[in-house]
């Protein structure tokens, strides 16, 4: 029986690219052996997702998702939950592409669709929020929230720029939270100006802020940032950007599979850059469970299990 594939794409994402290049995305899937079929998506919230259900329900072996990150987020989360579940490749046209950048996906429609034909995947850890998948980052506190706080027209209009130009503003506004975060070796309890879980070392297009993030370990990298004073507060997400936040006395880093977050007052929490829920909130890693089209060889060796990468390039 010949495979399938279902391209799940947002027609209006990246000045709508992949609408302009989805008869060349077909053909090179059909080329590559699949009997390809397209759904583009509506504005309606969950309208990817519940298309990724119906994709594993009629048990397609491949579902391209072809969009921004909140794109990918929503297919991710019609397939996590389900018993079978399809190999998963990425065609990415947002403003950040996090999950691309990790997985060496180029930002060329034609060229990250023939990355998918080439046919090399890996197995991903995905994260679980209180039943809601996730597959870059979760966090919490107001800096945070940035994200769903732009609109999508200036996302468009501006790309990265736009999300500066709200963190600026948002600066004053920025507070500590009093919260208590559990994870494997320990607790820390007292306020912090937000909490972050990486799955990748890619956070907001900036690729040091979770250095030694791997891809398949089966931990978050977790980053707390403690109560500082505003300068102190730009100091370190200066430093961040370079990498050199992780041995600050008010930054806690540690490996966890699992943390569980409470807070006196409400937390809103973010799931890929999309409003997730709000506290409590436990989340899980859950080991390698999706297996995702990449280019492998160009992944860094320090960046996936070493003895997967070795097995992977053996292929």
């Amino acid at each position: 029986m010949a495979k399938r594939a279902r391209v799940i794409y947002n027609p209006t994402s990246g000045r709508e690219i992949i609408k302009k290049n989805l008869a060349n995305v077909l053909m090179i899937l059909e080329d590559a052996g699949y009997v390809t079929s397209a759904h583009a998506t509506t504005p309606e919230p969950g309208d990817a997702e519940r298309e990724a259900k119906l994709a594993v329900a009629e048990r397609y072996d491949l579902v391209v998702a072809a969009g921004g990150d909140g794109t990918i987020n929503e297919v991710i989360n019609g397939i996590a939950e389900q018993d079978y579940r399809p190999k998963v490749g990425i065609i990415p046209t947002g403003t950040t592409n996090d999950f691309a950048r990790a997985l060496h996906v180029p930002r060329d429609v034609i060229k990250a669709t023939e990355l998918i034909a080439k046919g090399d995947s890996v197995a991903m850890d995905i994260g679980k929020a209180n039943g809601t998948y996730f597959i870059n980052i979760g966090g919490g506190g107001r800096i945070t929230e940035l994200t769903y706080d732009v609109p999508s027209k200036l996302k468009t209009m501006l790309g990265q720029l736009a999300y500066y130009l709200k963190g600026i503003e948002m600066l004053p506004s920025i507070k500590a939270t009093k919260v208590r975060i559990e994870y494997d070796e320990g607790v820390f309890e007292g306020e912090a100006m937000c909490f972050l879980l990486g799955l990748t070392n890619s956070i907001g297009g900036f690729e040091k802020i979770a250095p030694d993030a791997k891809l398949d370990d089966g931990k978050f990298s977790l980053i707390i940032l403690k109560k500082v004073n505003l300068p102190e507060f730009i100091r370190l997400v200066t430093l961040a950007l370079r990498g050199d936040h992780i041995k600050e006395p008010n930054v806690i880093y540690v490996k966890s599979q699992k943390v569980v977050v409470t807070s006196e007052k409400k937390m809103l929490i973010n799931l890929d850059g999309e409003l997730g829920g709000e506290t409590p909130m436990v989340f899980e890693n859950l080991n390698q469970h999706i297996e995702f089209f990449a280019d492998v060889e160009a992944i860094p060796a320090a960046d996936l299990d070493q003895d997967e990468k070795t097995s992977l390039l053996s292929e």
